[in-house]
């Protein structure tokens, strides 16, 4: 077994992280090995120097600042792997920190906005009806694209209108409202069934052939309905869940309320939201002030 396959189990069983994670971190590795091949080293001989030549490289060749993050955070728990386990002496990686810009707020749409996206699936065939449920779902729970497609059928309870979610080892429950609970029910009713042929599958959402859905899926079908929807605004996979986290801050809802839902570690990668309402209010008051003009 290679060190890379050692290193999947690792992830997998202690760890545990999840299915996304593990093909992130080895997709990383796997191009950072390839450089070191091809750069006449190995990746338990590579040294700081090196690693941050591969940086360097990494920026010359257009990555952006959060891909770099990215695969650094990979090579981290790599290195931090093979370390605690014998197979290299040194961390390559230890002591290199990447300078960060100011930190990008969030794009969010508003309630005209939202209600504009999620009316885009009308419900006339099958895939519209899965579409809607599962736009209809991001925005009710807040959460990820790729927790949206990792969940199955007994991780939703229609009955009082909860998803049960599974990271590793974290768990949480996060509330629907009715319209996105109706939404499902329909979906999981009168369409799955329809279009999930293999009983042995459990995923809530799958493509149309019955088969996972991949994140650029999802991807393909959020940005179809936005350009359907005429919004002009800059649409991600995340977007969704940035909104969900933007309304229920302004209308009432604390912060630690907010990062329970999200499943944030840190109450830190929450605060941006904040941070989106202060400037916000702030616009407000320049633009509609009397005196501030």
């Amino acid at each position: 077994m290679s060190d890379t396959d050692k290193f999947k189990e690792y992830l997998l069983k202690v760890k545990k992280s999840s299915a996304n994670t593990v093909e992130s971190y080895l997709r990383d590795v796997n191009q950072y090995s390839a450089y070191c091949s091809a750069s006449g080293k190995s990746i338990n001989s590579a040294d700081n120097a090196f690693l941050r030549g591969y940086l360097d490289y990494l920026t010359a060749t257009g990555k952006s600042e959060a891909t770099k993050t990215r695969i650094l955070a990979s090579l981290r728990c790599y290195y931090k792997y093979l370390t605690q386990n014998g197979i290299s002496d040194a961390d390559p990686v230890e002591g290199i920190k990447l300078q960060h810009g100011e930190k990008k707020l969030p794009g969010i749409l508003d309630s005209n906005e939202i209600v504009l996206l999620l009316s885009q699936p009308d419900g006339s065939d099958y895939k519209s009806v899965r579409d809607k449920a599962m736009l209809e779902l991001l925005y009710a729970t807040g959460i990820k694209v790729s927790e949206l497609i990792e969940l199955t059928v007994s991780d939703i309870n229609l009955q009082i209108g909860i998803l049960h979610l599974h990271n590793g080892k974290k768990e949480r429950i996060v509330p629907m409202y009715p319209a996105a609970v109706k939404t499902v029910a329909a979906y999981l009713v009168n369409v799955r069934p329809a279009i999930v042929t293999d009983k042995a599958e459990d995923r809530l959402f799958t493509n149309m052939s019955g088969q996972p859905m991949s994140r650029q899926g999802f991807w393909k079908i959020i940005k179809h309905y936005s350009e359907k929807a005429g919004i002009k605004k800059d649409i991600t996979p995340h977007t969704l869940r940035h909104s969900f986290a933007a309304h229920l801050l302004e209308n009432g809802a604390q912060l630690k309320d907010i990062k329970e839902m999200l499943g944030h570690s840190d109450i830190s990668s929450t605060q941006v939201y904040a941070q989106f309402m202060k400037n916000k209010y702030t616009m407000a008051y320049a633009k509609y002030h009397p005196l501030a003009k």
